[in-house]
Parts: C-alpha cells; sequence; structure tokens
C-alpha cells in the first residue's frame, strides 16, 4: 500500500510544481467577511499537531480549516452539528426529525409551528436553556439587518417567533414554506452569550457554548486543532467517545499522510488518496453517497459573462465528463447534468441534453455566432473565448478537475485559464470558480443559490423562468406539484445554466481499523459533509 500511496502522492506534488498554488471553494460566501480574532488554520505540517495524553477515546479527525464555529455563519461543517442543537436534527434517512423540540404540530390553515420543547436542557456553561434563546435566534435570523450570511434566504417566510409559555414556541410563517422544517434543524444560540454583539464578529464564534453531544474545550490555533469533550449533561443519548480532536487540515496529501502514521483516525479523502488504503487491514473504507457536485461557476457580475452567458450551457458538449470521472475521481461519481439529480424531486432526464460530442459543440458555436480564429480559439464580436477561473491550491481534486477541463475546452476551441489561488479573491474580477455544491436534504437548499438576490447568490446568476419555478417548488402545497416544479426547473436551467456540471462525487471516507459504527445510510452534503450524523454510537478501540 505505501508504494501506492507514494506514487500517488508524487503525481499529486508534480502536478501542484507544474501549476503552483491551486484550489477551489464552494461558498463565497465563507470569505467575505472578517473576524474578530479569526483562528482561520491550514496545518501544512503534521509536525505541529503533536496531541499528549491517553488517546485510547479520543477521535482525531483530520477535517479541514475553519474561522467559526457559529451555525448561522458555518452551515457546512461537521463542529457546529456537534456543539448546536435546533429544534429539529436530521436522521439517517436525511429527514428532519424531533431533537430540541420533543414534538411539534402544524395548523396549515393558519400556516402556524407549534414547538414543545424538551425538559433539562442546558447550555454547556451550565446556565438553563429556555424557549427565549429560540425567539432570540429567530429573530436574529429574520430581523438583524447586519447579518451576513448565506442562509438568510431560508428564513424570509417567517413572520413571526412567539413562546407563549415556558415550554412552547409558536412560529407563524407569513406563506407555506415546504421546506422549512429542514430548515428549523438550525443550531440555537445563547441569547445570555450573544444578545448585542455581532453576530458577524463576535469572540463566541471561535469560544461556541451550545447543547449539542459535544463541548467545545480549546481553539489551538498555533497547533491546528479543535478539541471537545463529550457533553455527559446531554439530554438525549451521551456519546462513546471521550473527546474529538478536529485537525484543521488544507493539504489533501496530509491527510492521508496523518492517516499513513497514525496521526488521525478519520478523514474525508479524494478518491484517489482513498484508493490507496483500499484493501489495507489497518485500515477501513468506508464509501458514502454524496450530492456533492463540482461545476464551472460563472461570475455575471464580470463583463464577459454578461455578454457572453448564452454560450454557457454548450460547452457541456466539449467536456467528456465520464473520463474526467474515471481519471480524477477513480471512477467514484456519476456525471452532473443538474444541480439537483440526486435530490428527491430531482433526476428528471429530460434535462439530460448534453452529451460529448465535438461536433455538435462546433454547430451550436456556429449558430452563437462564434468563429475560429487563426490560433484555433473561437472569436465572438471581436472577443476570444477566453475566461478565467479561480481554484485553491490545495483541494488537488479539483485542481485536477480544472485542468482536465481546461485541456479538453481548450481542443474545442475555448481558452479556459485555470488561475490557482491561495485564497478566493472575489473582486479582482476572475470570470469564476471551481466550485462545489449540494443539495443532500432538499431540492429548496438551491432556492438561496439560483433565484435572483437570494442571499447565496454571490455569482449574480438571474433567470425569471428559475426564479418562478424554485418559488413554486418552494412554496407548493403538495409533493406532486413540488415534483413538477423542480423537473420543469431543471430543464429550464440546463437550457441556460450559470455552471457547467462536471460530475457528483462518492464520499470517501478512511478510519483506523480501530473505529466502530459509522453508518452509511444518510446521503451526505459538500465536502462529504455529514458523516459524524450518529456519532454517539460510535466506538473506538485503539
Amino acid at each position: 500500500m505505501r508504494k501506492v500511496f507514494n506514487k500517488i502522492l508524487a503525481v499529486s506534488l508534480a502536478a501542484t510544481m507544474t501549476f503552483g498554488i491551486a484550489g477551489c471553494s464552494s461558498t463565497p460566501k465563507e470569505t467575505t467577511k472578517g473576524t474578530e480574532n479569526a483562528k482561520t488554520t491550514e496545518a501544512v505540517s503534521t509536525q505541529a499537531q503533536t496531541i499528549t495524553g491517553d488517546l485510547s477515546n479520543t477521535l482525531v479527525y483530520a477535517g479541514e480549516s475553519e474561522s467559526t464555529i457559529n451555525p448561522i455563519l458555518n452551515n457546512h461543517d461537521e463542529l457546529p452539528d456537534l456543539i448546536f442543537s435546533g429544534l429539529m436534527k436530521y436522521d439517517g434517512n436525511n429527514k428532519p426529525i424531533c431533537d430540541i423540540a420533543e414534538k411539534y404540530d402544524y395548523d396549515q390553515a393558519n400556516e402556524t409551528y407549534t414547538f414543545t420543547i424538551r425538559d433539562g436542557i442546558k447550555w454547556h456553561d451550565g446556565t438553563e436553556f429556555t424557549v427565549d434563546d429560540i425567539v432570540y435566534t429567530y429573530e436574529v435570523l429574520t430581523k438583524d439587518e447586519t447579518l451576513s450570511a448565506s442562509i438568510l434566504s431560508n428564513y424570509e417566510d417567517i413572520d413571526t417567533v412567539t413562546a407563549p409559555d415556558a415550554k412552547t414556541v409558536v412560529i407563524k410563517m407569513k406563506k407555506h414554506n415546504a421546506a422549512m422544517l429542514n430548515y428549523f434543524t438550525m443550531g440555537i444560540l445563547p441569547k445570555h452569550l450573544t444578545e448585542g454583539k455581532d453576530i458577524n464578529t463576535m469572540d463566541f464564534n471561535q469560544n461556541p457554548v451550545g447543547t449539542g453531544r459535544y463541548k467545545f474545550v480549546e481553539w489551538d490555533n498555533a497547533g491546528g486543532m479543535i478539541i471537545l469533550e463529550k457533553n455527559n449533561d446531554y439530554y438525549d443519548k451521551v456519546p462513546n467517545i471521550e473527546k474529538v480532536v478536529y485537525k484543521t487540515v488544507s493539504q489533501e496529501s496530509t491527510k492521508a499522510t496523518m492517516l499513513q502514521s497514525g496521526e488521525a483516525d478519520l478523514a474525508w479523502l479524494n478518491a484517489n488518496y482513498a484508493e490507496s488504503f483500499r484493501g489495507n487491514d489497518a485500515y477501513k473504507n468506508i464509501d458514502y453517497t454524496t450530492a456533492d457536485y463540482r461545476a464551472m461557476s460563472m461570475d455575471f457580475r464580470t463583463d464577459f459573462w454578461k455578454k457572453n452567458g448564452d454560450s454557457i450551457g454548450v460547452l457541456n458538449y466539449a467536456l467528456n465528463k465520464d473520463a474526467i470521472i474515471a481519471g480524477v475521481l477513480a471512477g467514484k461519481g456519476v456525471a452532473a447534468y443538474s444541480p439537483i439529480q440526486l435530490s428527491n424531486f430531482g433526476g428528471n432526464k429530460d434535462a439530460d441534453i448534453y452529451s460529448y460530442d465535438l461536433n455538435k459543440f462546433a454547430s451550436e458555436m456556429e449558430k452563437l455566432g462564434w468563429k475560429k480564429g487563426s490560433d484555433g480559439i473561437y472569436e465572438r464580436n471581436g472577443e476570444k473565448f477566453h475566461f478565467t477561473i479561480q481554484v485553491r491550491d490545495y483541494e488537488e481534486e479539483r485542481v485536477d478537475i480544472a485542468k482536465i477541463c481546461s485541456s479538453q475546452l481548450k481542443e474545442a476551441g475555448v481558452d479556459m485559464e485555470v488561475v490557482l489561488v491561495t485564497k478566493f479573491d472575489w473582486e479582482a474580477g476572475y470570470n469564476g470558480f471551481l466550485s462545489g455544491y449540494a443539495a443532500q436534504f432538499d431540492p429548496d437548499q438551491f432556492y438561496s443559490n439560483y433565484v435572483t438576490g437570494a442571499s447565496s447568490n454571490n455569482m449574480e446568476y438571474s433567470n425569471a423562468e428559475v426564479d418562478k419555478l424554485l418559488t413554486e417548488g418552494r412554496h407548493a402545497a403538495s409533493d406532486e406539484d413540488r415534483q413538477k416544479a423542480y423537473s420543469e426547473f431543471e430543464k429550464v436551467y440546463a437550457q441556460a445554466p450559470g455552471v457547467v456540471l462536471v460530475a457528483f462525487l462518492e464520499g470517501n471516507y478512511v478510519s483506523t481499523k480501530a473505529l466502530d459504527g459509522l453508518d452509511t445510510t444518510r446521503v451526505l452534503g459538500h465536502h462529504s459533509v455529514g458523516v459524524l450524523w450518529n456519532i454517539e454510537n460510535w466506538t473506538l478501540n485503539k
């Protein structure tokens, strides 16, 4: 196994040296706001991350770089789900079930949710949890005009949140929202620690206090790790594993090295690194289904796409997606044609309108008015078909995807320039980025991404028909009507996309053989997030 691993590592390092710096991300919002005393950590060496003491019941997880553990600001990470609790939580089938709420009622006629809250919940600092904390959190989400968060569009249909007594919270909606139970999984903030502070920048974001399964202990910025311990006062099943050490690691090769050397017990790896451990009895390969796609997301704030947005979809004809999956993803993925194709209500094959066909590409380009210049690159209105895609350097798999897409497009006559960056620069004028997103729970998760002016629509994609269909899907009264809206959305979006979809990934985790209890039932999200959903049932016997 070591020879296979070293071969893959050598190839990866060679590619990195060739391109300089690489990378990519999913959410531009992540880097638009700074934080007080921000502790963004990117471990480049495992030597600085030595952990001492008895580790026999401590899970060392090679995670990712972090700057905040506030569930409102960081809704795509494992840590908020461990530390915080919501009215609801997700089960293994990706469905919302009761959590802090012991039950709820929905009055459809009055568009009102009534939640009955559990007894005996305490914040990790020992303070009693109250319904006022819930009211406060939802008022932050719906009334704080200074809040900058990608999820705000998920809560725009809430009218009022009240607590008529110490056991009850009533949420009145402006209109029906078919996905609302999903958004009630949002972690609740402690009013006594955060009221009156700037939610975007408060110190609490790096020193969180929640009510969840694990308590925050320390953020060792120099050592590159976040330390948690189990919450013995947790209102539900207390975990078996005493501590979780979340190592903040960016480099994919570093995660693989940490597993190989015994410095980590669990890590999400790209497909090729994961393959290097397969068949070794010292490790377990745990493969999940995900709804996580990779794509070139185009920035419609830039002049190139303002003028040439009509030529995004046709690029699909020039991409051999199956070859990319076979090579970069070691076959661990499926070709993508719709952002919601792996979601419930998704997968309309009538939206699968592009195939790899260079002749078709050429004919469609001609219809759009593009002509090849003497250098073989298409031109229209005196401008070359040249655009830039930024990719973050430490995400090797995305760098490889971007490089192959660039090569295939160049062969077809399109000059896609891959710009490797250490951190995304959203004001530099790049024409897009190699993105990743997922809607593993409900297709409405993409409402905030694709609806004009929505809270996570950072690339400013706008299509009136898409807006209409996603709004219909959100407010539809029946599953049948939702299915109709989302099926039509897939067809409309395929005709006028804002991204060039490449592939949906499998979620390839590797663990030490000492770790048991991981449940692959759940479909995971972006960066295969959600693996810790049932950590209370895990055991570790080092």
